[in-house]
């Protein structure tokens, strides 16, 4: 009977201090996750966001140092008779037309960043200036979440004493993938580019601004 109660004592004590570590291990687990979480993220997306803005600038600049595009082609200021702006017509079938051709081009060298990564110490991504760059290297990879998006917009903003500025550029939303191990994260990012502008002298009359979806 003594043998059998020690035995179940001692059972109970292991029991106890396997319960004792296990509760200290998934605290310091929960609070360590708390921790790397908010900078795993910060972390990923910021790889993915300048990863796609990489992608994006170099493409719209090469297509329009391609077409060196100026403001008439895509709209053109009408005068009345007494040489005051009456109009601003834009040219819708240039601003599709581009709006299709950079779509075209993004979205093919977004697709390219699949699986695209690169690694950063372990330390990084803990809230601490003493070990950031420290310590074994995890993966970051990003991939496209569906196709850019293209929008082409005018507005108008005041240049001077009676003058106004009309700018026309191009609005490119991008939602990005980036992971690191455990974690998955989602971004959205715009990006805007002016195509053309124009700065025009005497009252503009009201005009909506145009916006291709």
């Amino acid at each position: 009977m003594r043998y059998r109660k020690k035995s179940n004592r001692s059972h109970c004590t292991a029991f106890l201090f396997l319960l004792s570590v296990s509760t200290i291990v998934l605290i310091a687990l929960i609070k360590t996750e708390k921790c790397i979480k908010p900078v795993a993220e910060l972390q990923a997306e910021h790889f993915a966001q300048k990863t796609a803005a990489q992608v994006i600038e170099t493409t719209v600049s090469d297509y329009l140092e391609a077409n060196r595009f100026t403001y008439s082609d895509f709209a053109a200021v009408l005068y009345d008779d007494e040489k005051k702006v009456s109009a601003i017509e834009t040219v819708p079938y240039n601003i599709n037309k581009v709006q299709a051709e950079l779509g075209i081009l993004i979205n093919k060298k977004i697709e390219k960043l699949s699986g695209k990564a690169t690694d950063i110490p372990i330390g990084s991504l803990m809230d601490s200036n003493i070990l950031a760059g420290k310590g074994p290297k995890i993966n970051i990879k990003v991939s496209p979440v569906g196709s850019a998006q293209i929008r082409i917009k005018n507005d108008f903003s005041s240049a001077g004493l009676n003058q106004t500025c009309h700018r026309i550029s191009a609005l490119i939303s991008v939602k990005m993938s980036s992971s690191v191990p455990l974690y998955s994260f989602d971004t959205n990012t715009e990006y805007e580019f002016v195509l053309a502008e124009n700065v025009i002298v005497g009252n503009v009359p009201d005009i909506s601004p145009y916006n291709v979806g």
